[in-house]
């Protein structure tokens, strides 16, 4: 049943979000060129790798040495606004559509944090990641992550259709309020170190 929900929504948000899917689209290409989308290796269920798919919202710049520069170097007016709002979260539902992703579920890390995890934590990786879900409204990048890892392997104890609900309008309560989209101290979200102190990381989110 969680799966043909996920169907119906990703297909009609598809259909109706189309108009905006486009404008969004131009701008990104507009202010920060191509390609438009940001395409990331992340795992799935049971740590089946998939490639996540977002619109940009970085520019490409980089040092003499041809390193990145820090994310508050790279990360424009536009692409903070993207952020803020989650419309660059929108191709995610393409995920969802193919079967990679839920609607909600817990949001797909680095498949580089999946050897930092500790066995309890692992089990955020027995359900299909998310779109949202409840670390999301729960306080989103605000969260440190052995917070957010409990809300993750709640929500694998305890997903119901009515939970997946109750999140989907919470998420869209958070969405207006635009809040918890950077770590303190960070742009965007921090870089999962198992129990070392977080840095900074380019599109973790």
């Amino acid at each position: 049943m969680k799966r043909l929900v996920d169907i119906f929504i990703s297909l009609i948000a598809l259909i109706l979000l189309s108009p905006v899917f486009l404008i969004v689209a131009l701008k990104v290409r507009k202010n920060l060129g191509s390609p438009i989308f940001f395409l990331q290796e992340r795992p799935g269920k049971n740590g089946k790798l998939f490639k996540m798919i977002k619109f940009r919202s970085m520019k490409d710049a980089f040092d003499a040495k041809g390193n990145p520069l820090p994310d508050d170097q790279r990360i424009t007016p536009f692409g903070q606004k993207l952020r803020s709002t989650s419309l660059d979260e929108m191709p995610q539902l393409v995920n969802v559509l193919k079967g990679d992703m839920s609607v909600v579920g817990p949001r797909p890390m680095l498949k580089e944090f999946m050897e930092l995890y500790s066995p309890e934590q692992a089990r955020r990786l027995e359900v299909r990641p998310g779109m949202t879900g409840l670390a999301q409204v729960s306080g989103r990048n605000e969260l440190d992550y052995e917070e957010r890892f409990k809300c993750d392997v709640w929500y694998v104890d305890h997903h119901s259709l009515i939970v997946d609900f109750k999140i989907m309008l919470k998420t869209v309560l958070v969405m207006t309020k635009k809040e918890g989209i950077n770590a303190p101290g960070h742009v965007g979200p921090s870089l999962f170190k198992g129990n070392n102190p977080q840095q900074s990381s380019d599109e973790i989110r």
